[in-house]
Parts: structure tokens; sequence; C-alpha cells
């Protein structure tokens, strides 16, 4: 089931609208931000990056991950500023 931080409530941000690749299970991973519904959360690939593992190298040890997951978590950490700013005004 897609992300939505304001669920039921009108003007809410859904995850999906961001990037369909990242999802939010509740029972799965603790209901952190996954990458396309498996058990590799955005944190996950967001660690590799920041320990200077380049996309390349992530890709060769974590084959079930595509190219596109990248651009995924990237668009993801940046849309933070714009999602707490839609949390703060449906309050």
């Amino acid at each position: 089931m897609p992300y939505n931080e304001a669920a039921g409530e009108k003007g809410g941000a859904s995850m999906a609208d961001l990037n369909p690749r990242i999802t939010v299970d509740a029972g799965k991973m603790g209901g952190k931000p996954c990458i396309r519904g498996m058990r590799f959360t955005v944190y996950d690939l967001a660690s590799y990056l920041a320990s200077g593992m380049t996309e390349d190298e992530i890709l060769t040890d974590f084959p079930y991950l595509e190219k596109e997951d990248f651009q995924a978590v990237y668009e993801f950490f940046a849309s933070i500023p714009e999602r707490v700013a839609v949390l703060e005004a449906t309050r």
C-alpha cells in the first residue's frame, strides 16, 4: 500500500505522488519507507551511499535493485521539507 502521511485528510501528500518506487507497509520493516515493497529501506540505500559506495558497487552487491531506485531515494530525501510543510498545513 502506498504511503499517505495524511491519510483521510484532504490535501494530504501521498508518497506515491512523489515516486511510486517508495512504498510503506506497516507490517514490513517497521513501517519504514522501502524500495518497491522489498525489505530494503530507503535508509539502507542512503547509508551505503553515505559510506562511499558508488551506485555501481551497490548494484553489484544487491542485484535486485535497479538504477531507477537511486533516483527515487534522492527524490525521497529531497522532498522531506515539502512533506513536513504539508503535514503542518493539515493540522
